[in-house]
């Protein structure tokens, strides 16, 4: 009689957590308004408004001042242009950049849970440290990826494959938490949860929802599982599998532990 061992029952997953920076850990989305005002103002152009700047929510910095660049008709190379913002940001936000009070709890919650944690940004890597220091997320948040680091940008989902890559985790066992379209699509292009929290200046309605969409439907203290009904104001977001649509002013640490930790 031939006998089988039985292999030892698969230990559960730990879901590692993917945290974007700007707009999601932390409220620097002004600074980097100012930052690229400031630049745009150095070459010759003026009238560059917050509601411009929104539309680029999510897109890296490089590629933001390629296409502004061309618009604009600037000579400077991009490469010039990214040292001359990233210096104005750098001296903004070492002053002044603030961590949303819910992210660090559940930051926090993750790390006193076990679970992986990683911050990958479309921010320079001198930017993402800058941040995380002021902030006093650092000690949090040892494990960073800049878009730098790799070929694309987000929507590209590059920049979070090498963070599951660095903490070891396959993509599938990893949740992203973002603010903007262009991450969630990213996180959905490497086969990734979501957690979405649209980007809201002040705390008021979300913003930088391309084509002038505006997130709406949230249900205060536990988000909207699967990103919301498909034709409405979420649809920028409707690939994430939790929707807190109004953003921070609606996110819930517990309930976005609770999720990620769930493996659904």
């Amino acid at each position: 009689m031939t006998s089988r061992a039985t292999p030892p029952p698969r230990a559960p997953r730990t879901p590692a957590v993917l945290f974007d920076l700007d707009g999601t850990l932390v409220d620097s989305e002004p600074h980097y308004y100012e930052a690229g005002r400031l630049t745009l103002e150095r070459y010759g152009v003026t009238g560059f408004t917050w509601e411009r700047h929104l539309r680029f929510l999510g897109i890296g910095t490089r590629e933001t001042l390629e296409i502004l660049r061309r618009e604009h008709g600037i000579d400077a190379p991009v490469d010039e242009l990214v040292a001359v913002k990233n210096r104005h940001y750098l001296e903004l936000v070492r002053t002044s950049a603030k961590a949303f009070p819910g992210m660090r709890e559940f930051a926090e919650r993750l790390l006193a849970a076990g679970h992986p944690v990683a911050v990958a940004s479309g921010s320079s890597r001198a930017a993402i440290d800058a941040v995380l220091e002021a902030t006093g997320l650092g000690p949090l948040l040892t494990v960073r990826v800049s878009a730098e680091e790799v070929g694309r940008g987000k929507p590209e989902p590059d920049v979070f494959l090498e963070a599951a890559r660095r903490l070891g985790v396959a993509p599938a066992d990893c949740v992203v938490v973002e603010d903007a379209a262009p991450g969630v699509e990213a996180a959905r292009r490497a086969g990734m949860r979501c957690i979405a929290v649209p980007y809201a200046p002040d705390g008021g309605a979300p913003g930088g929802v391309p084509d002038g969409g505006v997130p709406d439907g949230g249900v205060p203290g536990g988000g909207v599982p699967g990103g919301g009904a498909p034709g409405g104001g979420t649809a920028p977001f409707a690939s994430a599998g939790l929707l807190f649509a109004g953003g921070q002013r609606e996110f819930d640490a517990e309930a976005a532990y609770a999720w990620a930790a769930s493996g659904n």
